[in-house]
């Protein structure tokens, strides 16, 4: 089966680029209501996925005291600077479902790229959920 049914086109999902500040990315992770989203560089490859937590442990490591955190401090590091690449790998457009199973058993989405790693979306796990739940039940019915 192939994958790009189940796609959400990166027109439709929220993505960082690289080059943004840490408090660019926080304020737009902030609007989107995820805790973690793709980054893509500057010719839109991916590079990697980023997490609240990333910024999080990344505010308490480099800023002994709480107290003189401000979003303006924020504004002199890039998310490529904090962002951990290979935490979280894509997947090329050509793989297939089961291929992607065992991945979301430990994230919210798969990124999906081209043949040249560029960014073009992600299949979530509830797509990959659906799917799975919809073969068995044909396979039951099959069987009946």
């Amino acid at each position: 089966m192939n994958i790009a049914s189940f796609l959400s086109p990166k027109v439709d999902v929220t993505y960082l680029h690289d080059t943004m500040t840490i408090r660019q990315g926080l304020e737009k992770l902030r609007r989107s209501g995820y805790t973690a989203v793709p980054v893509v560089d500057s010719e839109d490859r991916y590079v990697g996925t980023i997490s609240e937590g990333d910024f999080l442990w990344n505010i308490l490591n480099h800023n002994a005291s709480l107290d003189e955190i401000t979003m303006k401090a924020l504004e002199h590091t890039s998310i490529r600077e904090i962002l951990q690449s290979g935490k979280v790998t894509a997947v090329c457009i050509d793989t297939n479902m089961e291929q992607l199973l065992g991945q979301v058993q430990m994230q919210n989405f798969v990124p999906v790229v081209d043949d040249r790693n560029i960014f073009i979306g992600i299949i979530t796990r509830g797509e990959i959920i659906k799917y799975f739940v919809k073969k068995q039940l044909e396979s039951a019915n099959r069987q009946l």
